[in-house]
């Protein structure tokens, strides 16, 4: 923050209703921030695809401008109107609106109503929190209501789609930890290290996942975690084992889904629908999960750092399938 109280940001504005968005970084005043109880500086940001889409004006995200992107962001209050946060908490924010209705994290300061601000469980630090962030926690939900339905290891094994991306990638993280066989699918063959250091045990083309013509395929997993939808969520589905626990969050295959009723009726198979804008006892309960049983073992390496002037650079690689893992920013 300069001298004049100043800060640096990261600003979406639409100059024609007709043009996308422009990215400006600009120098702003905490009064121009959204409105909240309670104020942040913020130590780090990360890039997750969402943003990405809205710094181009995709998928109509954004629609009031200007706006500060950013779903998620870590840091310490500064200032609270909100008696449950004094000044110096560390704090996580995600969700909630912020980078889409609300100014977010791609700046040094932002602004947020109490009731969007958790404070971080203890054991896990700024940095570690912003890695995690939106992304992370997603993972760490769908694991959590997958073992909520049965799930458990020693099993078949549990695919992984989309396995480069943020939350594929602690997916694989936090489900090989626990002792899960996992299989991640990924159409970028020169990750397959990465993807084994995290802990997959195999690497598969989304080829795999090409139609067959039947309702129902041989039963291959006991559990699936899905950020792609369209034809590979309809394949984990004729391809799951009996009693076999599927999550769902993304459409970066399509948003349809052909599919019938028989892996449900026949095998018994679940998809949950995931949604990480949880309300806030949910969201402390997993992130405290989050910081314990269920800690990534490999967060630095699935952290790719990103500094703040390269943040439109990071969003087009993004958008063009060109990154790995979480691009975390830090502002410290």
């Amino acid at each position: 923050m300069s001298a004049d109280g100043s800060f640096r940001a990261f600003r979406l504005c639409r100059d024609d209703a007709n043009a996308p968005p422009v990215g400006r970084f600009v120098q702003m005043k905490v009064s121009e921030l959204s409105p909240g109880e309670v104020l942040i500086r913020v130590a780090h940001t990360s890039i997750n695809y969402k943003d990405a889409l809205a710094a181009a004006g995709l998928n109509q995200i954004v629609r009031d401008y200007p706006r500060i992107g950013g779903i998620d962001l870590s840091g310490t209050v500064a200032h609270s109107g909100d008696p449950r946060f004094v000044p110096g908490d560390a704090v996580v924010v995600h969700g909630f609106g912020i980078g889409v209705e609300h100014d977010g994290g791609h700046a040094q300061m932002a602004r947020v109503k109490g009731d969007w601000v958790m404070k971080l469980p203890q054991g896990l630090g700024l940095r570690e929190a912003a890695i995690l962030g939106a992304a992370g926690y997603t993972a760490a939900l769908s694991v959590h209501w997958m073992e909520h339905n049965g799930l458990a290891p020693g099993g078949l094994p549990v695919a992984v789609t989309g396995a480069t991306g943020g939350v594929a990638s602690v997916a694989i993280d936090i489900l090989a930890q626990r002792g899960y066989e996992v299989h991640a699918v990924s159409g970028k063959a020169e990750a397959k290290d990465y993807l084994m250091a995290l802990g997959a045990a195999r690497v598969l083309p989304p080829s795999v996942a090409e139609p067959t013509g039947k309702p129902l395929d041989k039963g291959l997993w006991s559990g699936a975690v899905d950020s792609v939808g369209g034809g590979m969520l309809a394949w984990l589905l004729r391809s799951a084992a009996p009693d076999a626990v599927i999550t769902s969050f993304g459409n970066a295959g399509g948003m349809e889904l052909d599919t019938t009723v028989l892996p449900f009726i026949l095998r018994g198979v679940k998809l949950i629908g995931i949604n990480a804008n949880s309300p806030m006892p949910l969201r402390e309960r997993v992130w405290q999960r989050l910081a314990t049983d269920l800690r990534p073992r490999h967060l630095e390496r699935i952290a790719q750092p990103v500094a703040f002037e390269e943040l439109p650079e990071a969003m087009a690689r993004m958008r063009q399938r060109g990154t790995l893992g979480r691009m975390v920013v830090d502002f410290s």
